[in-house]
């Protein structure tokens, strides 16, 4: 059988994949997904309806095409196409439509974002087991160990995803949304948990004070250049996406159901 299905337990792909064949592909969404080796003809379609698709992207969003994309491997490279109406947007604001010729993957980490309704995006992780089977081959001067992630709290961690839902959506320039911006959207999600602009501004500042403790350079004032601006929220946010603290997934935080506000006692 071409497809095996990940165990159900895989969150994400961008802390890397178990060791496989090089060129192996490994395919996520949240509802799911699959790994396939490499073979000139072999495909993986993804899109919104389960039984026609591979692996299911934007189960709920109609927007999202029923056969939205496929995956195919030839010539030793695994080729992404847009099959859908929808576009597809790959890293650094690459945009793939319906029309365009398939775009080859590398080896590594793809976030994938479908285009849905209301702004949102869906996102299709993918992964080609490089070289040395798991991760792409190493080159001078890259890290050799896994990255050190940073223990969160709930509570900082969805403060944190709203803070930089840009980075995490890997767009071209991102910046960290305003103080102002991430309390109204942190009182949406959580209107019971009294969001505001100084509680986000507190959660915010100790974190960037503890990592800084930990050895991560830039988050206090002194140790950045005038006009400070988003220079320090910049510096975190890229610390803890590319130590992986992070990923992608966690953007699935902001789709959650706001939770309602307890009832008022019965008279």
């Amino acid at each position: 059988m071409a497809h095996e299905q990940l165990p159900k337990h895989q969150r994400t792909l961008a802390s890397g994949v178990p060791s496989a064949p090089p060129g192996t592909i490994f395919v996520l969404a949240v509802t799911g997904g699959v790994t396939v080796r490499p073979q000139d003809g072999r495909t993986v379609r993804f899109g919104r309806n389960l039984p026609d698709v591979d692996v299911c992207v934007g189960v709920d969003d109609i927007r999202v095409s029923r056969q939205q994309g496929v995956l195919r491997h030839r010539q030793g490279f695994w080729w992404i196409s847009n099959t859908g109406r929808s576009p597809i947007r790959l890293p650094s604001s690459r945009w793939l439509f319906s029309n365009d010729e398939p775009i080859p993957l590398q080896p590594g980490y793809t976030p994938v974002f479908v285009r849905g309704s209301r702004h949102r995006e869906h996102l299709l992780e993918v992964y080609v087991a490089g070289p040395d089977g798991g991760r792409p081959a190493l080159r001078p001067g890259d890290v050799t160990e896994p990255p050190r992630t940073w223990r969160l709290s709930p509570d900082e961690r969805l403060a944190l995803v709203v803070l930089g839902q840009r980075y995490l959506l890997h767009e071209a320039h991102p910046q960290p949304l305003s103080r102002q911006q991430v309390a109204e959207q942190l009182a949406e999600l959580r209107p019971a948990a009294n969001w505001t602009v100084k509680r986000v501004e507190h959660l915010v500042a100790d974190v960037r004070s503890r990592l800084s403790a930990g050895g991560v350079h830039g988050l206090v004032r002194e140790e950045v250049n005038e006009p400070v601006g988003n220079a320090l929220n910049d510096n975190l946010l890229r610390e803890l996406v590319l130590s992986t603290t992070l990923v992608p997934r966690d953007l699935d935080l902001l789709d959650e159901p706001p939770e309602p506000l307890d009832e008022p006692p019965g008279r």
